[in-house]
């Protein structure tokens, strides 16, 4: 099988299909990524270890701090305590809440991660209604705000004593 469709089907997989954990499995939050495949994970009840991503997500799916994962322990694992089953997406944390397989350790941060994306994502401001006025080209409040970007703001005293320099 090739890399394109090997990437297609895991892709798919981990997109299209609706997962529920098993008994023997548990969802697990990311707290961060120490490298070679490995990601340090926190369970519900606050306990935290390592985890390895299979080799079938490897350069296909990208995990990054705050996702979601359903996790199979490995019974021999002294520091890499569990392997990496199922990524879950915003729409399988949907789903798990409401058919309440979803921790509750975790509402509050998949709400909070949910409100954020939502913060950080611009909403388009609606056409103004042409009442025969030209807006003025110093407004640009209806301009696209870079969120990666420090923000920068000028006084009118800067700009007053530059002026007059």
């Amino acid at each position: 099988m090739s890399q394109a469709t090997k990437r297609k089907h895991v892709v798919k997989e981990v997109l299209g299909e609706h997962m529920v954990p098993s008994d023997q499995q548990q969802i697990v939050r990311v707290l961060r990524t120490p490298g070679n495949n490995l990601h340090e994970v926190e369970t519900a009840q606050g306990q935290r270890f390592l985890v390895s991503m299979p080799s079938k997500y490897r350069k296909n799916i990208w995990i990054k701090r705050g996702d979601f994962l359903i996790v199979d322990p490995i019974e021999e694992g002294e520091k890499v305590k569990a392997e990496i089953s199922f990524v879950l997406c915003k729409d399988h944390v949907r789903s798990l809440q409401k058919e309440g397989l979803w921790p509750e350790a975790f509402s509050e941060v998949a709400e909070k991660h949910n409100n954020r994306n939502r913060q950080t994502q611009p909403e388009l401001p609606a056409e103004p209604q042409s009442s025969g006025e030209e807006s003025s080209s110093d407004d640009d409040s209806d301009l696209f705000v870079n969120t990666n970007r420090r923000q920068y703001h000028e006084s009118d005293e800067e700009s007053e004593e530059e002026e007059t320099a």
